[in-house]
């Protein structure tokens, strides 16, 4: 079952939040600005909103999207900027089920597209996003600290 994340329900996502932060190797993971960071996207916001998926009570997934907008179609997109299932409920159809609910929230609130990167070593989420009737961007991504 996907639901919004609430005040309420922020507690329950942050351990998977935490999890899906050690599975990229982010240094310094931070229960406290993590709590903050998602706060804003408790129900939704213009900002975006942030979903997870329970089974049996509990919350073995999640995503967030935020809204941005894009010059080379001139409209606002969605981020998939997080998707993460624990290990153990893999291959069971969340991950689709939370992308597909990803978009219909995208769409409802006027993008024009969902979309997400992964790491090049993340073989197992790219099969399903290949699955998917997905489009593989040939850009490459940059970052750039501040």
């Amino acid at each position: 079952m996907i639901e919004q994340v609430s005040r309420e329900s922020l507690e329950e996502v942050l351990p998977l939040v935490r999890a899906y932060q050690e599975f990229y190797k982010v240094q310094s993971v931070c229960d406290k600005r993590n709590f903050e960071f998602f706060s804003k996207f408790c129900g939704s916001s213009e900002q975006g909103s942030q979903f997870l998926f329970r089974k049996e009570e509990e919350v073995v997934g999640f995503a967030t999207v935020y809204f941005t907008f894009t010059s080379t179609i001139t409209s606002k997109i969605a981020i998939l900027n997080d998707l993460y299932t624990l290990p153990k409920f893999r291959g069971n159809g969340i991950g689709r089920q939370l992308i597909d609910h990803c978009r219909e929230f995208a769409k409802g609130n006027g993008a024009a597209r969902l979309q997400w990167v992964t790491a090049p070593d993340n073989v197992a989420a790219q099969k399903l996003y290949d699955s998917m009737g997905t489009s593989k961007s040939t850009w490459h991504f940059y970052t750039y600290s501040t």
